[in-house]
């Protein structure tokens, strides 16, 4: 099986799940009837799919380990009121099957190339999709790797014993932790900022950034880095959330009152209000859309709007030719009349 190639969710077992940290468990996966390899581009991210009170769930999740191997790993960090990651962290067990999507997403280290010597910076679990771009890379290529990770303290370290064990048998790999509490640990303690960027990485002028973290860490770094006169080219980055509406938004103008939504494709018409959420009014109407990341980010809510008009937040996995076919992403749109979709 080639994970790359899945247009259809395929079931895997989960053979094992640890703690990282406190709020953080990783596990792996891996496909019950035979031992075949996953194909990805490392960096790049799956939407897997939890049963959870006898539905399936899906979210987006990096993949954090090697490609061509027969197992996936998969790292998911405790949301406060988060269905899906609460379920990962207290319930999923090992024999427990999930279903996988096809791996997708732009930030990898194929795609986006490099020049030589890379700087991967990261805070939280935003090291999810830059560990397997550094893997990768020491286990072929002569890459010089500064990895920045910005975390609360050592125990909230992902990966803090993987990490270790790279700097010590890779030379070209050069771990910069800062932590907001160092403890007695010989690592650096303080909040990033300009200084601290170019004290843990002097040369970072010379390298290809790849950036991933909370949105505001990714905000700070970015205007370091263009204050420093990097050029911001060389700047990759991978957001796990966009700016997507609340579901308590109102739509930008006044426009309120009933209106329709048709799935023919399910034989469902349904009642909702102008200014509702797409997805929710899917969703409740039993339509089986797949919704991993609820931001506008994976692109698995994609739908088809052939009549009617949405107010979106965001666009962010269509191509120019989905946006002039109408395609929309329903996680990030909101009813403006009534509409016609097709999934």
């Amino acid at each position: 099986m080639i994970a790359e190639d899945l247009e259809t969710p395929v079931a895997l077992v989960c053979t094992e799940k640890w703690h990282e940290t406190p709020d953080t468990v990783s596990f792996v996966l891996a496909c019950p009837e035979n031992a075949r390899r996953f194909h990805f581009k490392p960096g790049q991210f799956a939407s897997l799919g939890f049963e959870i009170d006898g539905q399936i769930a899906y979210r987006a999740y990096s993949i954090s380990s090697l490609p061509d191997q027969t197992m996936m790993k998969f790292t998911v960090k405790r949301v406060e009121g988060g269905q899906v990651s609460n379920h990962v962290i207290d319930h999923l067990s090992s024999g427990d099957r999930v279903q996988l999507l096809k791996p997708q997403g732009a930030f990898n280290n194929v795609d986006c190339t490099h020049r030589g010597r890379v700087a991967l910076i990261s805070a939280g679990c935003g090291i999810t999709p830059v560990m397997s771009m550094a893997a990768d890379w020491l286990s072929r290529e002569g890459i010089d790797v500064v990895f920045i990770h910005i975390a609360r303290d050592v125990r909230h370290t992902i990966y803090y014993e993987e990490l270790l064990h790279l700097n010590t048998v890779h030379p070209s790999f050069h771990l910069k932790l800062l932590l907001k509490q160092a403890g007695n640990s010989e690592h650096m303690q303080g909040r990033l900022d300009q200084d601290y960027l170019l004290k843990m990485c002097p040369d970072i002028l010379e390298r290809t950034v790849y950036l991933c973290g909370p949105e505001r860490f990714m905000q700070d770094v970015t205007t370091y880095l263009d204050q420093i006169g990097f050029q911001m080219a060389d700047c990759y980055q991978e957001r796990f959330s966009a700016a997507a509406m609340a579901s308590d938004s109102p739509p930008s103008d006044t426009e309120t009152g009933p209106v329709t939504v048709a799935v023919p494709g399910f034989g469902v018409t349904v009642d909702a209000q102008a200014g509702d959420a797409l997805l929710d009014v899917l969703e409740s109407a039993g339509v089986p859309v797949i919704a991993a990341c609820r931001s506008g980010i994976c692109g698995s809510c994609k739908c088809r709007v052939e009549q009617g008009q949405v107010e979106f937040s965001s666009q962010e996995t269509l191509s120019e030719a989905d946006i002039r076919s109408g395609y929309v992403l329903a996680c990030s749109s909101r009813i403006r009349s009534d509409l016609k979709v097709s999934l």
